[in-house]
């Protein structure tokens, strides 16, 4: 049985490498270098805002250092990625590096060296980029003031730090191509999937992922936990959870514009994509984000929803009352009403009921902080209560809320919430 396995795996292996050899030889000979052309002011606008619409400061900026020299932390479940220099020195960073370079590293996940790139850079979102677009934000970037800063080496595990790993990964999960319209759909939809799969790589976090990492139906925006950071990014095409579908234009580009509307709000790691980037796209481009949106075909959430609450006994029931009334009931309501644009109503608020609590056990552990925004510059936050609740009391008090009010989803437990506790202090 286990010559069979191994060589199963063997035959298995080969097949990668062939898919690889094949996606090798389209990646060197399927590009078509572009004459190069005289930057113009125009470019180096365009460049400016299609860095917002990506985020690349985000991820390219480590805390208190210097814009886009990189080495931020980005936990991974293979290990820790530390992002690159994109500043434009020559030594460290993208100065001695061509567009075509940029180019193969966007479109193709190689590095100027050949190296392939790890995947926690989305170059499988990238890929889509068009060439134009890719080109201006090159211009970009070499616009930006060099710092001299070395890339430090990845903290990766083996065999995820090997390239043939990588490479047989690729073989795999990745596939290059740039955005193709549908002939079929409005210039505004097409805009719209072109910023939501491509720059915007929501499926980065919208889309579940496999156990080596990839995503699975990227394009159905899905939902899945957020690996490491333990959110959850809720279905954009459930009703039950993220989306979008009955809502009006105007209200999902308020959301993405602000922060807040109407029908919801953004916390956790979508507060931080309003506050890096999507605050400051054009209303056409959040108009064309909200029609492509509206018109995900509706999908059942991937986690099943739970149809009734297991409230416990009665006991822990009024428990979970009595710590309502105390901790919460001042900002959210006594009914769990909220206040309009400052504090989120509970009561039938699908962030509340669906069948996932984690992004509830973070917010009340973490506290709740919304974006700040041109359109809402001093947004109201919640406190964390980590170190004021105990697991037994989120629970209870979490149990309540999902089950008051005519909410109808089960109960939070105890070792849920001193799950993502410990991982928190770790």
């Amino acid at each position: 049985m286990k010559r069979w396995l191994a060589w199963i795996a063997f035959v298995s292996l080969l097949g990668a490498l062939a898919l690889l050899g094949l996606q090798m030889t389209q990646e060197d000979h399927g590009v078509s270098t572009p004459p190069v052309a005289r930057t113009t002011e125009a470019d180096l606008a365009r460049g400016a805002y299609l860095a917002r619409a990506g985020n690349c400061q985000h991820c390219h900026t480590a805390r208190g250092a210097a814009d886009f020299a990189g080495g931020r932390a980005l936990e991974t479940p293979f290990g820790t990625v530390f992002s690159s220099n994109l500043t434009p020195d020559n030594a460290t960073g993208i100065g001695s590096w061509s567009a075509q370079d940029f180019w193969q590293a966007m479109h193709h996940g190689r590095s100027k060296d050949g190296r392939w790139l790890l995947p926690a850079f989305p170059y499988s979102e990238f890929t889509r980029i068009s060439r134009n677009d890719s080109d201006a934000l090159f211009a970009w970037l070499l616009s930006q003031t060099p710092v001299r800063q070395p890339n430090r080496d990845h903290a990766l595990a083996w065999p995820y730090n090997s390239q043939w790993a990588l490479g047989v990964w690729r073989a795999l999960y990745f596939r290059s191509g740039t955005f193709q319209p549908d002939a079929g759909r409005s210039e505004e939809w097409n805009r719209g999937a072109y910023l939501v799969q491509g720059l915007g790589h929501c499926s980065a976090c919208h889309a579940n992922r496999n156990a080596l990492g990839a995503s699975t139906d990227a394009a159905a925006l899905t939902g899945g936990l957020i690996p490491v950071r333990n959110w959850y990014a809720p279905s954009l095409a459930a009703s039950a959870e993220a989306g979008v579908q009955d809502w009006t234009s105007d209200e999902i580009v308020q959301l993405l514009q602000n922060g807040v509307s109407a029908r919801g709000w953004a916390s956790g790691p979508m507060a931080e994509v309003v506050l890096h980037s999507t605050q400051y796209l054009t209303g056409t481009d959040l108009a064309a984000m909200a029609r492509y949106l509206k018109d995900l075909p509706a999908r059942l959430p991937t986690v099943a929803v739970a149809l009734e609450p297991l409230r416990g006994d009665a006991a822990a029931f009024l428990e979970g009352e009595k710590l309502y009334e105390r901790q919460c009931a001042a900002c959210h309501g006594e009914a769990g009403q909220g206040v309009p644009m400052a504090y989120p109503a509970l009561a039938g608020n699908r962030a509340v009921t669906m069948a996932s609590s984690t992004n509830l056990v973070q917010v009340v552990l973490n506290g709740g902080f919304a974006a700040a925004t041109a359109g809402n510059p001093r947004p109201f936050g919640m406190p964390p209560f980590a170190l004021s609740l105990s697991d037994h009391d989120v629970s209870a008090v979490l149990s309540y809320i999902r089950s008051a009010w005519g909410n109808r989803a089960g109960d939070v437990s105890a070792q849920d919430v001193d799950r993502l506790r410990s991982h928190a202090a770790r």
